[in-house]
């Protein structure tokens, strides 16, 4: 895992989950696309951008009830509880839907890197005339991360 030293110290309040009903509410109002899914984008306490998933209703549920970053893996077909393999947690510090309710933007502490290639942040990959160049070095390869040598995403 990263050192603590690479990882924000939360500067936000901690999570206060949302009374059952509310929760119930906001489940409601939120506008899954076909699939079921609403876009998740999450970002650190400074607004750096780590990662975009997705979640379902019973992720954005456990997530709104619980402050633990839960998403839905669209490769697994099943929710994807964010470093439950890694160890890279997030934790909400706080929600807000788009004007459409139909993305969401987390702000997380983040425990480590967000990326499963052992980046802070998915997004390294600027476009530049040349092709992709990327931004950053991993911090952690994915065999520390995860204990073995594919880069299993969590």
């Amino acid at each position: 895992m990263i050192s603590p030293d690479s990882t924000p110290q939360s500067s936000l309040q901690d999570w206060q989950p949302p009374s059952p009903e509310q929760r119930r509410a906001l489940v409601a109002q939120a506008r899954f696309d076909a699939e079921g899914l609403l876009a998740a984008i999450a970002q650190d306490e400074d607004r750096n951008v780590l990662m975009l998933a997705w979640m379902n209703s019973e992720a954005l549920d456990e997530t709104l009830r619980t402050g633990r970053v839960c998403y839905f893996s669209r490769s697994r077909q099943r929710l994807w509880r964010k470093g439950e393999s890694s160890g890279q947690v997030q934790h909400l510090l706080k929600a807000a839907f788009d004007c459409d309710c139909d993305a969401l933007l987390l702000t997380v502490h983040q425990t480590g890197v967000a990326c499963h290639t052992g980046r802070r942040s998915c997004f390294y990959q600027n476009v530049t005339p040349e092709g992709l160049q990327a931004d950053s070095a991993p911090l952690i390869t994915p065999t520390q991360l995860y204990g073995r040598t594919d880069s299993g995403r969590s």
